[in-house]
């Protein structure tokens, strides 16, 4: 038997109903963050300004798989919140490449988890998406 999904995985960005389920998914990036509770708002807004803060004017952002992306040359990075936590998507070339700066992180193949409160140092997030935009870069 299939057990019941967990709300705890189910994303931030879906606009709450009256009964307090989440029911829809955004269809902007401005729209998600506006439906992602606080603190965990700020903290998806001060990473979403470092992406920012480095990719080339000609990126866009849309949401993908319900989640906000960065899309310059196909999809860069995903950043969400959850419940419990938020993660950024790098690709798992990118985790592996930062595997000593990541520790202290909760890890998986290609997400990273950080708490609510607690935004990535934005050095940090800056690095990362700098070696997937060199990785699209080579692709192309």
């Amino acid at each position: 038997m299939k057990r019941p999904k967990s709300s705890a995985r189910s994303s931030a960005g879906k606009t709450p109903a009256a009964n307090g389920k989440r029911t829809s998914t955004a269809t902007t990036v401005d729209a998600y963050l506006a439906a992602v509770p606080e603190p965990a708002r700020s903290t998806l807004k001060k990473v979403r300004a470092a992406i920012r803060s480095v990719v080339p004017a000609e990126a866009t952002e849309a949401i993908s798989y319900g989640i906000p992306a960065v899309k310059y040359n196909g999809t860069l990075v995903w950043y969400a919140a959850f419940a419990k936590h938020c993660s950024f998507f790098p690709t798992s070339s990118v985790v592996a490449a930062f595997e000593d700066e990541l520790k202290g992180y909760k890890v998986s193949k290609g997400t990273l988890h950080f708490p609510v409160n607690k935004p990535l140092p934005a050095a940090l997030v800056k690095k990362m998406v700098k070696m997937r935009l060199a990785d699209v870069k080579k692709r192309s």
